[in-house]
């Protein structure tokens, strides 16, 4: 587990221990959780920082969430609906979602493992939003009754984590800014 920052905090490792070779203008954008995992981007193009931070510029962001529980068509409608949350002490309602259940994805085993409970199940959603509340996916999932296990991003945009393995990086050039942005 790393936090997707460079700059230090406590005892956890960060970016800075694995990236210390980057350039110091690269910025993680979009950052994740000290328990969530995916894809993350780091860049030092300005105008895709704007353009991924703004958010009036809503691009998609997809999880795959694990949830505690199978998963009910009516907490599925509820997300893609939005939920009530309390975003920094304040009631919110976020913004319509993109949900659905799938089978469980193709990726290595967490470590540490998530709890695991012999006789309470656990499903699998894909959630595509466009706005970034803090903790939003966890408080959104845990408000329709199926709080977050594991929670994976897997595309900013259009690009995705497919064929990627954990921890792994790709270098891009602009051509990865345009595609997220639409270009």
């Amino acid at each position: 587990m790393v936090l997707s920052q460079f700059s230090e905090e406590g005892e956890k490792q960060t970016l800075a221990d694995y990236l210390s070779h980057l350039p110091k203008d690269v910025y993680p954008v979009g950052r994740l959780d000290y328990d969530s995992e995916g894809l993350l981007l780091l860049t030092n193009d300005k105008a895709l920082t704007h353009r991924l931070l703004e958010p009036k510029f809503e691009h998609k962001r997809t999880y795959w969430v694990q949830v505690d529980g199978d998963i009910t068509d009516e907490a599925i409608m509820q997300l893609c609906k939005g939920v009530a949350i309390n975003n920094n002490g304040k009631d919110y309602v976020t913004k319509p979602a993109i949900a659905k259940k799938i089978g469980a994805p193709d990726v290595s085993e967490r470590n540490p493992p998530i709890r695991y409970r012999k006789n309470i199940p656990t499903s699998w959603v894909s959630l595509t939003l466009t706005e970034g509340k803090n903790r939003q996916v966890r408080k959104m999932t845990a408000k329709v009754g199926f709080p977050t296990l594991r929670l994976i991003r897997c595309a900013i945009g259009n690009v995705t984590i497919d064929n990627l393995q954990a921890g792994e990086c790709i270098e891009t050039d602009a051509s990865t800014g345009q595609k997220l942005m639409g270009k």
